[in-house]
């Protein structure tokens, strides 16, 4: 990460898609370096012996390691790249053409091509906010997110070149012959600072990046972060907690963040008054009933502005309902997996966080017995893409010499659950909160400061 001047937005690296053959098109002018300007329309990168060949107009350009493509005037000329998959393993998984500003950088990794976009943090958080919802959506929301999403870059950044200056190993995964424990974050990424899907922060270049009120709101807000103890923040938000915020230690590393615990989403004089979900008996009824909490609505008008058309393909944010065959989970786990289970007998929760999440499952076979966790290994064990959370109960039906024929999930929620949870903040805004009322519920003692300019 770099900035131009000390007071200025910093850039970034972000990693598009990954390829051996990679079509694009240039609109304005562009150059390599301090080499001439380089032609508009069609291009192609394809692979050769290990080496980028950079074709346009029929042309050959150049054969070599990595090319970086510059514009000649940063807000006018744009690149497109052609078949960006969005929604990598999510149900509304698909392709689309998207188109950027800043600088295209192409760069051999193992056998492919990886495109990255270098842009600045203030341009590259237009994007995201334009990505992640509506433009059309409460100035509050636009900018308690834009405010979260930049603090969680610049924390994610900063990690990353602590772990590089250490020489550590950042290590996921936990494996014994009783469990299997593994936790997804941005640290493995080493080509480029974040990449542009849900893995990361959901970014689609200037595609969507044209609504006035999301370019309004990063810039009443620019250089703002979130900052507990001198540090900026690692501020996570997802779709739906389900009436309560998880911490950010059931879901990703071992570490207690003190702005990231539990929170119940609902007015401090309406608190839910729930009692540990982290109890299996508490944790039930919680899930299996729909209290009322800022997330817990079905306001079609409500949603559709924080909600992009893919993700307003699902409804059911606050309590859902899974049913699987025995052949359905069966399947799927060893699929997911890569273990043959046999028949699954039960699911038996064995860890909950404090939002009634699953952080660690027992799955009994006939074949195999083993525990997975975290919650989000969970989740992909229980569904072709992502399970939507796995805050869920566990009904086994058609039960046949101790083999269920069913299993019906009960759940709650969208996602992890940590930190800012979108529904139930667009929610807040509609009621009058203001950003920061809506930063504070979220983000426990957290203050804002000012880093740039």
């Amino acid at each position: 990460m770099k900035a131009s001047s000390k007071n200025s937005a910093p850039e970034i690296e972000v990693g598009i898609l990954k390829g051996e053959r990679i079509r694009f098109n240039l609109h304005g002018s562009f150059r390599m370096g301090d080499a001439e300007e380089i032609g508009n329309g069609e291009m192609e990168a394809v692979v050769v012996s290990e080496r980028i060949k950079l074709i346009g107009d029929g042309k050959q350009l150049g054969e070599r390691d990595e090319f970086i493509l510059y514009p000649s005037e940063a807000t006018r000329d744009r690149f497109v790249i052609r078949d960006v998959v969005i929604g990598i393993g999510f149900h509304w998984e698909q392709k689309e053409d998207q188109e950027f500003q800043g600088a295209l950088k192409l760069m051999i990794s193992g056998n492919q091509i990886q495109v990255v976009n270098v842009v600045s943090v203030e341009d590259y958080l237009i994007s995201v906010i334009s990505s992640e919802m509506r433009g059309d959506s409460s100035p509050a929301l636009l900018k308690a997110h834009t405010i979260i999403s930049r603090s969680w870059l610049l924390a994610q950044i900063s990690k990353q070149d602590r772990l590089e200056k250490k020489g550590e190993n950042y290590e996921m995964i936990h494996q014994t012959e009783e469990e299997f424990i593994r936790w997804y974050d941005r640290e493995d990424h080493h080509e480029f600072h974040v990449c542009a899907d849900d893995h990361c922060q959901r970014y689609q270049g200037i595609t969507r990046a044209h609504n006035e009120e999301v370019v309004r709101a990063v810039n009443k807000t620019r250089g703002q972060v979130l900052v507990y103890g001198g540090e900026i923040c690692d501020a996570r938000f997802s779709k739906c907690c389900g009436g309560v915020v998880e911490e950010f230690e059931y879901c990703w590393e071992p570490v207690s963040h003190p702005y990231l615990k539990r929170v119940d989403d609902n007015p401090p004089e309406h608190r839910i008054n729930t009692a540990d979900l982290k109890i299996e008996a508490n944790a039930v009824p919680f899930i299996e009933t729909s209290p009322d909490a800022f997330c817990n609505t079905r306001d079609a008008t409500l949603l559709r502005q924080v909600l992009n058309d893919y993700d307003h393909s699902f409804s059911d944010f606050y309590r859902w309902e899974v049913n699987l065959s025995q052949k359905e989970i069966a399947t799927l786990i060893r699929k997911k997996s890569g273990i043959d289970f046999g028949a699954i007998i039960d699911l038996v929760p064995v860890e909950r966080g404090e939002s009634g999440r699953l952080v660690r499952l027992k799955v009994v076979g006939s074949l195999k017995t083993l525990t997975v966790g975290k919650e989000l290994e969970i989740r992909r064990w229980l569904s072709e893409s992502h399970l939507y959370s796995s805050a869920f109960t566990v009904e086994k039906q058609q039960i046949s010499n101790g083999v269920p024929g069913m299993f019906v999930l009960h759940g709650a929620g969208w996602g992890h659950g940590v930190g800012l949870c979108q529904i139930g903040a667009a929610v807040m805004a509609s009621k009058g909160y203001t950003h920061k009322e809506i930063l504070k519920h979220y983000f426990l003692d957290a203050n804002l400061e000012k880093r740039y300019e």
